[in-house]
């Protein structure tokens, strides 16, 4: 199909049959996205900003539902070409057709089934990140969907608290092509406690996905492992946008799903705001900040109130961990205040009470490594079929995860919302971290205490770090609970 696209000096050009297009998987890199076209990398800097409108992650509706029992989904795995960079057409993976991909609305004790069928080229499985799930529903990076048709039904029981949680590819070696060309949809799990409260709601309630990419001068994805010039910001699937916004209080559930990229939000007038939450849902109590840091595969829930500024106000979402060194890596988004809003919305000074720690009885150690093109856990890459840690159902354990540096990565436990009690020796006690947790980050030269109890099912199931391409690497084992 000829559509047009960005060329490097940020003109619209047309593109022709012959025209590169997203590279199927294995063909990873520059040359198996390109093919024999003589095609450049995008100039980030071309790409004008703010220019395009943020979209809303679409609803999905089920197909039948059963009040307080279950809601039926039919998602279907496929290519879409959608408009990411201004006037130009990206061929991407996705959920029923949307990028970013759709919001599952679920509920505490009310059963979630899924279908997927994929119509990708390739095998896919879904895993639900951070869902307390039993194993054969939770994404097995070898039992994949086959391509071309197949399907499988995956069953989420909601066993578990309110929480933010999103889903994608999990299967092994591809998870990272795979997330990184548009695999990613979100899962908002509510409950009484949460819905007893009066939190910005309804149309002030937005999830946000944010993420980094890598694009040919033909406006096509370029995949390549561990790949650094993913430059160009994307915020719900569109290239530096902007969001019209009323002056009242927002609620902003924002997922970092790019490969490899930190972001360290701040407002650009340095103004503060309140984090209500992380991936397991609410923190007992909100944290005034003027900046949060998620690594990939984390959420931060949070508050803006728009309030203290005048209809007109333009400011930015900027992302602060850049060093200053590249320009349009620290843009991500801008907010227009363009008009007034009633506003009954509150955040109260208590949000929830979590739930109490049990004594540990089991304390083990982690250390997250790299080199040769090699990742590793305790020096060991991943190899499917490999028990690396037994664990006791019931059991509550501490791990240790070190991170001996170079580089950055952090850790997500599958099956658990974990609590993190130590960063670097200081113990955690309040503040972002002092909520329930799925990954974390450990930066280099870092070591971070966790504690989760093993219950509810038994099985198999993955931790690893969470930057994709270091999964997809080796850094990634098995664990057993019997």
């Amino acid at each position: 199909m000829a559509t047009s696209a960005v060329g490097a000096a940020g003109l619209l050009i047309p593109a022709t049959a012959g025209s590169a297009t997203a590279s199927p998987a294995g063909a990873t890199g520059a040359a198996g996205a390109r093919g024999a076209s003589a095609v450049t990398d995008l100039d980030p800097a071309s790409v004008p900003k703010f220019t395009q409108a943020m979209p809303l992650a679409p609803t999905a509706t089920p197909y039948m539902s059963m009040p307080m029992m279950m809601d039926c989904y039919a998602l279907t795995i496929q290519e879409a070409d959608k408009e990411v960079l201004p006037g130009a057409l990206t061929r991407v993976w996705t959920f029923n057709g949307s990028f970013p991909g759709p919001v599952l609305k679920a509920r505490s004790g009310v059963r979630t089934v899924v279908d997927q069928t994929n119509n990708l080229p390739v095998g896919i499985s879904v895993h639900l990140h951070g869902a307390h799930v039993s194993a054969d529903n939770d994404g097995d990076p070898m039992v994949l969907i086959p391509p071309n048709g197949g399907s499988k039904t995956y069953t989420y029981p909601n066993s578990q608290p309110h929480a933010n949680l999103w889903f994608h590819d999990h299967a092994h070696h591809a998870e990272s092509e795979s997330a990184f060309r548009g695999l990613a949809g979100t899962y908002l799990l509510t409950d009484d406690v949460e819905q007893s409260l009066n939190l910005p709601s309804g149309a002030y309630d937005v999830p946000i996905q944010l993420r980094d990419a890598h694009f040919d001068d033909q406006a096509q994805l370029v995949y390549q492992m561990g790949d650094q010039s993913r430059n160009v910001i994307l915020a719900n699937g569109k290239a530096w946008p902007y969001l019209n916004v009323a002056a009242r209080k927002y609620r902003f559930r924002l997922c970092n799903t790019a490969n490899t990229r930190f972001f360290t939000l701040a407002l650009s007038d340095g103004a503060t705001f309140q984090q209500i939450g992380s991936d397991g849902g609410l923190l007992p109590a909100p944290v005034t900040v003027n900046q949060v840091v998620i690594s990939p595969g984390e959420r931060a829930d949070i508050v803006v109130d728009f309030s203290k500024y005048a209809v007109g106000t333009t400011l930015e979402l900027r992302n602060e961990g850049t060093g200053g060194l590249i320009d349009q890596i620290s843009k991500v988004l801008q907010f227009r205040v363009d008009r007034t809003a009633a506003d009954t919305s509150v955040v109260p000074s208590t949000l929830r009470t979590l739930p109490a720690l049990p004594a540990a009885t089991v304390n083990r150690s982690f250390t997250l490594a790299m080199g040769g093109g090699v990742a590793t856990i305790n020096g060991l890459a991943y190899e499917h079929g490999r028990i690396d840690t037994e664990i006791a159902y019931g059991a509550t354990e501490v791990w240790t995860v070190t991170n001996p540096g170079p580089g950055n990565h952090n850790f997500h436990v599958h099956l658990v919302q974990f609590r993190v009690i130590e960063r670097n020796g200081t113990p955690v006690t309040s503040g972002p971290e002092y909520g329930l947790k799925d990954t974390v980050r450990v930066g280099a030269g870092e070591t971070v205490k966790i504690q989760a109890t093993f219950t509810g099912y038994r099985g198999q199931y993955l931790y690893h770090c969470h930057m994709f391409d270091h999964a997809a690497m080796g850094m990634m084992a098995t664990l057993r609970v019997s």
